[in-house]
């Protein structure tokens, strides 16, 4: 069988270098010391047991015949007490984990029959017992530490030295192979001779008064040039906050936006929005109702502005649905997602300057944040400043494009059974600043499970599939080192990765679990919380305080995947499952992301000590998922888990199906790919639970088909250049659920602005992916029910 290396730096990745990993101890598995020194055992426990046979046979035969008699009855007896007992206990204890009881507490419970696969040396309970034996808490902090005590941005001296320590790293554990992958990508970097800038000017534009910015603080992929004009407060700049100034009758055309951080929106959407509305610049400011600012008890200094890349998509955003390689002949153009006004991150003390010299319309009842109390006591809009009439404001950008050589490290533990499958565990390496959040708890989760598992194989685990882990670069900038690599083996993820596992940002607190995940691997996430004691609650499993709390787990835990999230684009834009694990606060925020007071004790200080234990605890969580996916013959992933979202969108077709008909609009052609779906989908996952799993022809065509439910979901209709995330429903644009809902809702909110035409081809365009993904489902083409 073709190695995990071999599919992957194979000659499709002219710029990757490939490392084996056999330098410095990492000899090939199956013929090291351990493996020997096991059979030099077995056959010294043979020998002996076969003298004693012998001796016990001799003296036997000594004896009269009744005594021979009374031995052979004894003898018979006696195995016969051993034989019931020994299987008695099996039954009793095996497989015994750490589930969760109903009052609470940790109970021992059996695995699911018949999920193990007969080669496996070792059950799941006895690994998820040398998982757990095998994590160190000391290790984790201090790598965090160690990646934490200075920036490391891409193609700096500090982030090569960092990928060269991780890539020794990786030689030292033993893993079957080790390697780089190189890619050439054009990053942005404030300007070291020309500083970004905010003036008061006149009306004939003569500035009156500089309003002074850090010049470390900038939004990556913003446009160059100057944007001069008017204030609007936008709130978090959200479509709604849009939707609400146009009901006012507010002009935002030709103002400057002062956005707050925060609201559910990344600063690209903001930019996004505030384009859309006709305004030619952006400004962003955390507001302390929204990020804590007391530097006493640890909130972020009201001197610090957030930096953030404002690039609507991710991956280098001028080569887009092509891969960075080295040999690549790109052709000119940019990504429709790249920004075509300025935007600039500013402190909180820059936006009090600028707020309190606002005049016009009051705010929308509750869009005043706690800055605006400070400031003054009434919220205004703007656009106009106070002064004398036709005073403005001007802001300039002046950053810098650079090529830059990015390299993702990887390391591998090849499969035993199905080496050409792969569970992959990544992180970004990379940050502005120290990055103990952004990178440095990445880093260490993804070292720490890897020196885990190579552990775990060195006493006995043999993986089924093969496990992956990577060290991503430039992710500051949008996954562009993640997205690059995606773009190179496009054409290959569906069919080889199981599953992604995005270990970005996941200790922020120590006290609320979120799961940013596609919801395939729903029932792997409740398997796993339901074992894995609460960091703060011992005795106590995560999901048995969840509830306690009130409230269904699955709407308290489980998020959509976001735009800037490390497991987006394996989704969206790869077809792949993906989760992205995180501990947060349940009332405050870590405000430090993205600055440069991101540090290693401040993230301790503010878990009050628990860094260790919060970082055992995620990588528990990982390691049982990934032990999972490794070991079951059959992949745990649940076929159905899109039937809930497809009914719920027949509804809303049904509740304006008037509307629809006197248009001559059908929702048929829908209601019948849904039910196909759903169908084909059941039908799957029971074959799946009433299957024989010794049958590895059957196995393997019910994971191969599991393993591509998302791939389904990406619309064969839109181009991956134009289009990148072309996922129905977690993707973006005109193909896109969320898309059509939205256009759907105006036929009663708006209906003047309802575009038929547009309409109709978005209903195309969903319902041919959504029939596609029920075809495929479905397995023999032969077999599909489609009836005229």
């Amino acid at each position: 069988m073709a190695t995990v290396q071999s599919l992957l730096t194979g000659s499709g990745g002219g710029g990757a270098q490939a490392e084996e990993g056999v330098e410095e101890g990492g000899g090939a598995r199956g013929s090291g010391p351990g493996v020997e020194l096991r059979l030099v055992q077995s056959q010294l426990r043979v020998e002996e047991e076969e003298g004693l046979g012998s001796s016990i046979t001799a003296l036997v035969l000594r004896q009269p015949l009744k005594h021979r008699r009374a031995w052979i009855y004894l003898v018979l007896t006696g195995l016969l007490i051993f034989t019931t007992a020994f299987l008695l206990g099996y039954v009793v204890f095996r497989g015994s984990c750490a589930y969760c009881g109903d009052d609470g507490e940790l109970v021992p419970v059996d695995d699911p029959p018949g999920h193990y696969t007969e080669d496996s040396l070792l059950h799941m309970g006895e690994l998820r017992h040398m998982l757990k034996k095998y994590l160190s808490d000391e290790t984790l902090e201090d790598t965090i530490r160690r990646v934490s005590m200075t920036a490391h941005p891409p193609g700096s001296l500090e982030g090569n030295d960092l990928a060269r320590e991780i890539l020794h790293t990786f030689k030292k554990m033993r893993m079957d192979h080790t390697w780089t992958d190189s890619h050439y990508a054009t990053l942005q970097f404030p300007s070291r001779t020309q500083r970004n800038s905010l003036w008061i000017v006149d009306e004939n534009g003569d500035e009156l008064e500089e309003i002074p910015l850090n010049p470390t603080d900038y939004c990556a992929y913003s446009p160059n040039g100057m944007a001069t004009g008017g204030v609007m407060y936008v709130n978090y700049a959200r479509p709604e906050d849009f939707d609400t100034l146009r009901s006012l009758g507010v002009t935002t055309k030709g103002a400057i936006a002062i956005a707050r951080v925060g609201g559910g929106v990344s600063f690209a959407e903001k930019v996004q929005q505030a384009q859309k509305a006709g305004m030619v610049g952006v400004l962003i400011y955390p507001d302390p109702s929204d990020v804590p600012q007391d530097p006493r008890r640890l909130g972020l200094s009201s001197d610090a502005a957030i930096s953030e890349h404002v690039h609507l998509g991710s991956g280098d955003p001028f080569t887009p649905g092509f891969p960075s390689f080295n040999h690549t002949q790109f052709p000119p153009m940019q990504s429709s997602g790249l920004p075509l006004i300025p935007a600039q991150p500013i402190s909180a003390n820059v936006a009090s300057t600028i707020l309190r010299q606002l005049e016009g319309v009051a705010c929308p009842r509750g869009w005043q944040g706690r800055l605006q109390i400070y400031v003054y006591v009434e919220c205004v809009l703007g656009p106009s400043l106070k002064g004398a009439p036709g005073h403005r404001l001007r802001m300039g950008v002046y950053n810098v494009m650079r090529p830059v050589l990015l390299n993702n490290i990887f390391a591998s533990i090849e499969g035993r059974i199905e080496p050409d499958q792969y569970i992959i565990m990544g992180a970004q390496r990379d940050s502005w600043g120290p990055g103990a959040v952004k990178s440095g708890v990445g880093t260490a989760l993804l070292l720490e499970l890897a020196r885990t598992f190579d552990t775990m194989v060195q006493n006995g685990f043999h993986p089924k599939r093969s496990l992956l882990f990577v060290s991503w670069d430039a992710g500051d900038f949008g996954n562009v080192g993640a997205t690059e690599w995606l773009e190179g083996y496009l054409s290959m993820l569906h069919l080889k990765a199981v599953a992604y596992f995005s270990l970005d940002q996941a200790i922020m607190g120590d006290d609320e679990l979120s799961a940013y995940a596609s919801p395939l691997l729903m029932d792997l996430i409740e398997g796993a919380i339901k074992q894995v004691e609460h960091p703060k609650h011992p005795g106590q499993s995560i999901l048995a305080h969840m509830e306690s709390q009130g409230g269904n787990w699955r709407s308290h835990i489980v998020k959509p995947l976001y735009l800037n999230s490390g497991a987006y684009s394996f989704t969206a834009f790869g077809g792949v499952p993906a989760v992205e694990l995180r501990f947060d606060e349940a009332v405050r925020t870590y405000p430090f992301v993205n600055t440069q007071w991101d540090s290693a004790g401040r993230l301790q200080e503010r878990l009050q000590g628990q860094l260790s234990s919060v970082g055992r605890t995620l990588g528990e969580l990982i390691g049982l998922m990934v032990l999972r996916l490794s070991h079951h013959a059959v992949l745990p992933l649940d076929p159905t888990c899109y039937s809930s979202t497809m009914l719920h969108f027949s509804s809303q077709l049904n509740q304006h199906s008037a509307e629809l008909q006197a248009r001559g609009l059908s929702p048929q052609w829908v209601f019948s790919a849904r039910g196909d779906y759903s169908r084909a989908a059941k039908t799957l996952k029971e074959a799946i639970e009433n299957s024989n799993i010794d049958d590895e022809r059957m196995t393997r065509l019910y994971n191969t088909r599991i393993m591509r439910v998302e791939y389904y979901f990406l619309s064969q209709y839109v181009s991956a250049v134009e289009t990148p995330f072309r996922h129905i429903l977690h993707g973006r644009g005109n193909h896109t659920l969320s898309a059509l809902a939205e256009h759907l809702g105006l036929l009663r909110s708006q209906p003047l602005l309802f575009d038929e035409a547009r309409f109709r081809k978005q209903l195309a365009l969903f319902t041919w992916t959504l029939q596609g993904a029920a075809n495929a489902l479905s397995g023999d083409v032969w077999n599909i029910d489609n009836a005229i």
